[in-house]
């Protein structure tokens, strides 16, 4: 049964306040209406309610100076715009002053319950998600080594400007957290903060990914869609894996950061956007550059200020903070009995290379809580968890008893490395690839890429070795 809502209701029309007030009590909503704007700050800073609904064209102070002033006391309450006179930069403005959304007279009264039902639905998840990473910590950085210290360093540095970041690492090391870390010490942190993996969306639909299209742009835009950066007003957009962006896309995003102003796909003019962005790569971006593959121009824009977040296995102090961290966290989340790891355990984990970095660290422990069949995970247990592990790996995570990469530069033996690591879980998981995808803490995309720089033919290494 859906829940019942307090709600405030507020419009200079008598007749639209008796008559929706009258709508929503007869579904059992509480209801308080005012007819100005002023009355209703009032209300809001002396009483809670579940939702707001307000017209915006009244006399004195518009329903979008409620918007503003409410935005500025911090009062958070959901909002949601009607109007008899609406146009497209007045649903803009709305939407970037933080309306739910944006209704046109004359209202049905089952679009309007079913209005209720749907906003009451969304703040309910935004509070369980802020309460999960609360108790949870999904979004922390972890760990208390010189590495991590150093980075903790350079982000409380970096995060009260508007300096344009560049965050460099190996996939799986937490550079989105970095970012997540950036923001949140940032100005902007009260406002959104919206990611884009540059690499995951095909190079037809990152324009309208980013810069949002209006209704018939093209086939398929059945109505106008807010870019990345629109919905970041305000706030971070974090492009990951920015050197996965095809070059006529970078010229695009280049004009954005020199102008200030997207223009959505289809549309006629420029709208201005207040937007810190912050980019990340695995990539040597300076050698894209020199081959072509990056502009530079968008390169001297985005790498202001690098910032190096190291591979796990130049921090194998922090394991033991980062296991106990993420053993709690995957025992909250699947309602698990907590486990404990015995030293030996913790020592095998540290000897492993950990290719896939802190992702695949998280998925090995849920995977070693999940299989041990004690309360104490042992040396044992990790041993037929982590591929191709021999209890005598050495610092750079090549066993002893192997030869296939102990020569060469340390490029090419990483190389090598990782080749080997790939195939081996390829056929453990008996090239079930969203497996290997998981087990490694990768993209399955990107997992198909790393197949075909390392030279992987998957037909070939299905015969026998």
């Amino acid at each position: 049964m859906p829940r019942k809502a307090h709600l405030l209701l507020v419009d200079d029309d008598p007749n639209t306040l008796a008559s929706l007030s009258r709508a929503f009590r007869m579904a059992g909503h509480e209801v308080t209406v005012c007819d100005n704007a002023t009355r209703a700050v009032e209300a809001l800073r002396s009483e809670t309610f579940d939702l707001v609904f307000s017209d915006v064209i009244m006399p004195g102070k518009t329903g979008l100076d409620l918007l503003e002033e409410m935005k500025s006391l911090g009062i958070k309450t959901p909002i949601i715009m009607i109007s008899g006179q609406a146009n497209i930069e007045m649903a803009v403005r709305a939407t970037k002053l933080g309306a739910l959304d944006f209704l046109e007279k004359p209202l049905s009264t089952d679009k309007l319950l079913l209005t209720i039902e749907n906003a009451l639905r969304i703040t309910r998840l935004e509070n369980e998600n802020q309460e999960l990473r609360r108790k949870i910590g999904k979004h922390e950085l972890v760990g208390g080594g010189a590495a991590m210290k150093k980075l903790s360093s350079e982000i409380e540095r970096v995060a009260t400007s508007e300096t344009r970041v560049c965050i460099l690492g190996e996939t799986g090391t937490g550079k989105e957290l970095v970012a997540r870390a950036i923001h949140e010490k940032s100005a902007r942190k009260d406002n959104a903060f919206v990611t884009l993996n540059c690499a995951a969306v095909p190079a037809e639909l990152i324009e309208s990914a980013l810069f949002g299209h209006e209704k018939g742009s093209f086939t398929g835009a059945a109505a106008k869609h807010l870019g990345k950066f629109e919905q970041a007003e305000g706030g971070t957009l974090f492009l990951d894996e920015i050197g996965d962006m095809p070059l006529a896309m970078q010229a695009k995003l280049l004009r954005v950061l020199e102008e200030g102003e997207v223009e959505r796909v289809g549309g006629d003019k420029p709208i201005r956007v207040n937007v810190r962005v912050l980019v990340a790569t695995h990539r040597d971006l300076e050698n894209l550059v020199k081959e072509n593959g990056f502009r530079q121009d968008l390169f001297h824009r985005v790498y202001v200020f690098p910032l190096r977040v190291p591979p796990l296995r130049e921090r194998k102090e922090d394991m033991p903070q980062l296991l106990e961290h993420f053993a709690s966290q995957v025992a909250s989340q699947n309602g698990w009995k907590q486990k404990s790891f015995d030293e030996e355990a913790v020592e095998a984990l540290q000897q492993y290379s950990w290719p896939g970095n802190v992702r695949e660290f998280r998925n090995v422990v849920e995977r070693l809580i999940l299989l041990s069949e004690g309360e104490l995970v042992n040396a044992d247990d990790v041993k037929l968890v982590l591929p191709g592990y021999t209890s005598k790996t050495a610092d750079n995570g090549v066993g002893a008893g192997t030869n296939h990469h102990e020569t060469g530069t340390l490029a090419e033996r990483s190389e090598a490395f990782e080749r080997e690591t790939l195939i081996s879980e390829i056929r453990r998981q008996n090239f079930h690839m969203t497996n290997v995808a998981r087990a490694l803490g990768l993209e399955r995309s990107h997992l198909y890429k790393k197949c075909q720089q390392l030279g992987i033919d998957l037909q070939a290494i299905r015969k026998p070795a």
